[in-house]
């Protein structure tokens, strides 16, 4: 069995920034600031981002983490209606392609906590094609995150999955550095705003600007399109 992991904010989806208002929204309710901080998201975890975040502003996001997360996600879907996020070229044809397939399984390996990928995910109408994935609830660091996306592809697959069949797709250079670390092969998209010329010198399998040409994908990963 082919085993995928996809990344979803620039791989899958751009959320138009809905995931950072939302943040920002809750941080005003909950303590009224009407800023945050600027710290680095792309290619990392909410535990890691949020918790830089709280820290900038001498906050404990340990101490905040329940109440935090819970008024996040509510607000979440309101600020994707908001926004002015959009699905990455050719993601629902391949998706499509690919669940038709009866050796190919397709899993989430994101730095989204669990809730906020299935939020990102149903409001772009693509959660039936994924029903496992590794989170970045508790994580920081991504290639922990990476370790429990395989895990839960092990589970999920029950005795089907093959390590040597193992797939990431990703567009930041964590992503490939990430799907190193639990043996996998990679496909970069140049969709996430990493230039390409960084993700090439990280040494993907394949890199492609986008996700529009099924068949080289298909090929690429070894199945027949």
């Amino acid at each position: 069995m082919i085993t995928i992991l996809f990344d979803i904010d620039g791989t899958l989806i751009r959320s138009g920034g809905a995931g950072l208002n939302a943040i920002a929204q809750t941080m005003k309710e909950m303590f009224g600031l009407n800023s945050i901080s600027k710290v680095e998201v792309h290619g990392r975890t909410d535990n890691g981002i949020l918790s830089d975040l709280f820290e900038a502003e001498s906050l404990s996001f340990d101490e905040h983490r329940e109440d935090f997360s819970r008024r996040y996600w509510e607000l979440l879907p309101e600020a994707l209606e908001n926004g002015q996020g959009r699905m990455l070229p050719g993601v629902k044809p391949l998706l499509e392609k690919i669940h038709g397939l009866d050796n190919v399984a397709t899993g989430i390996l994101t730095g989204n906590a669990e809730r906020a990928a299935e939020i990102k995910l149903r409001h772009f109408q693509l959660d039936a094609y994924f029903k496992f994935g590794g989170y970045g609830d508790f994580n920081s660091c991504r290639n922990e995150v990476a370790a429990l996306a395989k895990n839960a592809a092990e589970q999920h697959l029950n005795g089907k999955f093959d390590s040597d069949q193992l797939w990431v797709v990703g567009d930041t250079v964590n992503d490939i550095a990430c799907a190193r670390s639990i043996g996998s092969r990679v496909i970069a998209v140049e969709t996430g705003g990493c230039k390409p010329e960084l993700l090439e010198q990280a040494k993907p399998d394949y890199q492609f600007a986008d996700l529009s040409d099924v068949g080289p994908f298909l090929d690429a990963i070894g199945t027949a399109s």
